[in-house]
């Protein structure tokens, strides 16, 4: 069993022992995903540079467990397997980004 599957069973159960399926459609489990995402981006609001590598572990690891939790929803609720839709977005993301006109440099790419 991949260590995806296990831990979207865990929250399957945890879901399903509150009866809370009937909440998680795509929709309510994208927007949940932006939400976490903001209260994510909130830990790093109005801080230098340096402030920012001093971010409350505890509440990193909390709100990226929450993000990685909802994005691990979504994606089984449409039959994603996770491991496979990263491997082919890094795949995409070679032919956009080459490392010949990529390295060290952070523009966006340019379409052809």
């Amino acid at each position: 069993m991949s260590e995806f599957r296990e831990l979207i069973d865990l929250l399957e159960k945890f879901r399903d022992d509150r009866d809370w399926s009937q909440f998680h459609d795509s929709k309510n489990l994208a927007l949940a995903l932006s939400i976490e995402a903001a209260e994510l981006n909130e830990l790093f609001l109005w801080k230098k540079d340096a402030q920012c590598e001093e971010v409350d572990k505890q509440r990193l690891k909390e709100e990226l467990a929450d993000v990685f939790a909802y994005a691990l929803m979504l994606a089984a609720r449409h039959g994603l397997d996770v491991s496979q839709i990263v491997k082919d977005k890094i795949d995409l993301n070679a032919q956009k980004y080459p490392i010949e006109q990529s390295r060290g440099n952070s523009a966006k790419y340019k379409k052809p």
